[in-house]
């Protein structure tokens, strides 16, 4: 070999060691950004100025828009362009370097096809960086919304003369449709309602706020229940069609602590269970469709005397929409249960129920909105 041609084998050997730094260290620089513009930005530049382009641009892909480097973004198919492609093969978008009257060596063609590859790996680091950032956002808002629609149940459970009255309420996801409430009217009557918004998670609880600011505001009017009712339908069917498809079952009840009477509007709900203190149960049966379902339509108030021991059980159909398997919990395993427990003085019936469920289930996960109320009056 002669020495003339042993000066060119070692600047050429150079120049490939320096393209591999230059590639190295545009590797570094293109996985430190976290961003997706960041990455795009730092490709182009380094392209652009590491073979001395007039302009480098990709071309809009699937997941990609186009951005571009350099005095403009000629035509791509005049110019050499390296496919970006993620984990599956698919197509992101293609880097395309513009140098007019210069063709790629075959260094700077291998140096590009180098920068691509590591390009679309940071790519997809990138998207899956904001990918976590919006889900991490996603997932704040919605422990403070869970947080919020907590606050917005019953906080102090009103002290009954001659009553124990309780509630407890499950979300399946971060918030739910269900809605209970208990408030405290003049003349020692309570209004009590327990509701339940068609489908779950975040716009079904959207629903339910609403709902309760209505029905708070309507319930201290003093409106007879079936007026209560027709109002909170047509208020409901008037917000539009997507309320419509989230209609609401709800059982209103009004108690009488000194009659010893309470009066109720079932709306398309399950039907409530009531034991007297010596004769057997009934049902609180539906007088009505769901609330916002459909328009003008009026409801029937139905009225009972609560005996010394009598008690009430209202829920949503979470409670028996428990499964192990094929098996449903079911109506008749929850009546049986409410039923065979002995008067309680705190929350342990509810207690008991909520254990009888979770060992029907074993282990198989919640998939509806639980919520249930319980009323007793005392046998002395």
């Amino acid at each position: 070999m002669s020495p003339h041609s042993a000066h060119y084998e070692i600047i050429d050997f150079q120049q490939e060691v320096a393209r591999l730094q230059g590639l190295l260290e545009a590797s570094r620089r293109i996985h430190g950004a976290l961003h997706l513009n960041e990455v795009l930005g730092c490709v182009l530049e380094i392209a652009g100025k590491e073979i001395e382009a007039e302009s480098a641009f990709f071309t809009p892909g699937p997941a990609l828009e186009g951005t571009e480097y350099g005095d403009g973004a000629p035509e791509a198919a005049e110019n050499p362009a390296f496919a970006l492609h993620d984990k599956q093969g698919n197509l992101l978008t293609s880097l395309v370097v513009v140098r007019p009257g210069q063709p790629l060596t075959l260094e700077e063609h291998d140096f590009l096809e180098g920068l691509a590859l590591q390009a679309a790996v940071a790519v997809e680091t990138a998207r899956q960086h904001e990918r976590t950032i919006v889900l991490e956002r996603v997932q704040q808002d919605l422990a403070s919304a869970r947080a919020i629609q907590r606050s917005l149940l019953p906080q102090n459970v009103p002290d009954i003369d001659g009553y124990c009255v309780n509630y407890r309420s499950n979300a399946c996801y971060e918030v739910g449709g269900d809605y209970v409430d208990i408030l405290k009217l003049p003349d020692d009557r309570y209004m009590m309602v327990v509701a339940d918004v068609a489908g779950k998670g975040l716009a079904s609880a959207m629903i339910g706020v609403s709902f309760r600011s209505a029905f708070r505001a309507m319930a201290i009017t003093g409106l007879p229940l079936d007026e209560l009712a027709a109002r909170m339908n047509d208020l409901h069917f008037a917000e539009g069609l997507e309320a419509r498809r989230r209609y609401v079952t709800a059982i209103l009840l009004r108690l009488d602590a000194r009659s010893n009477t309470i009066e109720f509007v079932n709306a398309g709900h399950n039907p409530g269970f009531l034991f007297g203190a010596a004769e057997g149960g009934t049902l609180i049966e539906s007088s009505g469709p769901p609330l916002g379902m459909l328009p003008k339509r009026r409801y029937t108030v139905e009225t009972r005397q609560l005996t010394p021991g009598a008690r009430l059980l209202l829920y949503t159909d979470g409670l028996i929409e428990v499964f192990r398997g094929e098996e449903e919990f079911g109506e008749e395993r929850l009546l049986e249960g409410f039923r065979d427990c002995a008067e309680p003085a705190s929350g342990a019936t509810l207690d008991h129920l909520w254990q009888q469920l979770n060992d029907f289930a074993d282990t198989t996960a919640q998939s509806d909105d639980m919520t249930a109320l319980a009323l007793f009056r005392h046998s002395v």
